[in-house]
């Protein structure tokens, strides 16, 4: 019998990584959008995607792009899918130099299923921010779900170069090398997580780090406490 892949819990009929990747969450709340700046533009993220990609950063906003962003996020934490796309694309079009948009965009087509069309919308974003570390992991969560590690690894080491604090695209990247047979690598990469979940003041990430630790390292435990 195979034994219980320890960075995998089922919710329903949806697998989520333990880490809770911000593109796989069953949990709509981790949608509830926060302004931030970053060079010069106005963004909406949520609390743990500032984290990731701006932890300095301040508020700010348009109405109308804010607007279309609120109505986007409503739409997906109620499970409409198709229309918060349809907002989504809204935006882009009267907004067609906002990385945001497109990044959010990449989200709502890989919850759907449409991973080619996810890509294309991340590396737009991507384009239009090299230094987009949300959108890179993004990248790399598609490839997870087609279990094409080494490129998921790639994409998640890009957003870690960006931002070496980003616990998410480090939990990502052990999951990844896990599969891969790199398991000290792994072991490592969670070890760093649970580091920066720590730093953050993030008890529900640091206590789900320390359960996968325990699994993986049960003669260790002091280690992971």
């Amino acid at each position: 019998m195979k034994p219980k892949n320890p960075f995998q819990s089922r919710l329903g009929q949806t697998v989520c990584y333990l880490s809770l990747g911000i593109l796989i969450v069953t949990n709509t709340s981790q949608f509830v959008s926060a302004q931030v700046r970053h060079s010069g533009n106005t963004k909406q993220h949520t609390q743990e995607q500032r984290l990731a990609q701006f932890p300095g950063g301040d508020s700010g906003g348009q109405t109308e792009r804010s607007q279309l962003i609120q109505i986007a996020n409503t739409l997906l934490n109620q499970g409409n899918l198709a229309g918060a796309e349809e907002n989504l694309r809204k935006l882009i079009k009267k907004y067609p130099k906002d990385a945001f948009g497109y990044f959010q965009l990449g989200n709502v087509l890989f919850r759907q299923d449409k991973k080619d069309e996810a890509i294309k919308q991340y590396q737009e974003a991507i384009r239009l921010d090299s230094k987009y570390a949300l959108a890179y992991n993004g990248m790399g969560l598609v490839f997870a779900s087609q279990e094409q590690w080494d490129e998921a690894i790639a994409e998640y080491n890009k957003a870690l170069e960006i931002n070496p604090n980003y616990g998410d695209a480090l939990t990502n990247l052990a999951q990844a090398q896990w599969e891969s047979g790199k398991k000290d690598e792994a072991i490592a990469s969670l070890e760093k997580a649970l580091s920066v979940f720590k730093s953050q003041n993030r008890p529900q990430r640091v206590q789900r780090i320390q359960e996968i630790l325990r699994k993986l390292k049960p003669d260790d435990d002091p280690s992971v406490s």
